[in-house]
């Protein structure tokens, strides 16, 4: 299914908005003069770390400790991310070593 040129210049459009409006809504809500709400700082607490768990359980969601590889790649991989971010305390590299070791195991050796 191909768009026209309308609907791809309306799809752009609106990605956009979206992005923009997601972006400068923070700074029209809660400027800088007035102080930021108390459960908008525990969510920014908060909300991270719910996150990178919910990405983790479902990354192990299909993984069968009774069958393949036994979630051995996954499970060092995490191990890898976990040492990489105590360590250097750099998300991006510590998401990129995991992700490299997961590739490289799952490539490689299992």
């Amino acid at each position: 299914m191909t768009m026209t040129l309308t609907q791809q210049v309306v799809t752009i459009a609106m990605v956009i908005i979206g992005t923009m409006l997601t972006r400068f809504l923070p700074f029209l809500i809660f400027p800088p003069n007035k102080a930021t709400p108390k459960y908008v700082q525990y969510l920014g607490n908060v909300l991270p770390a719910a996150v990178i768990g919910l990405l983790v359980i479902y990354c192990l969601k299909d993984v069968n400790l009774f069958s393949g590889s036994r979630g051995i790649p996954e499970f060092l991989a995490i191990a890898v991310v976990a040492v990489l971010h105590v360590w250097k305390r750099q998300m991006l590299l510590s998401i990129a070593g995991g992700t490299i070791v997961y590739m490289l195991l799952v490539q490689t050796v299992f």
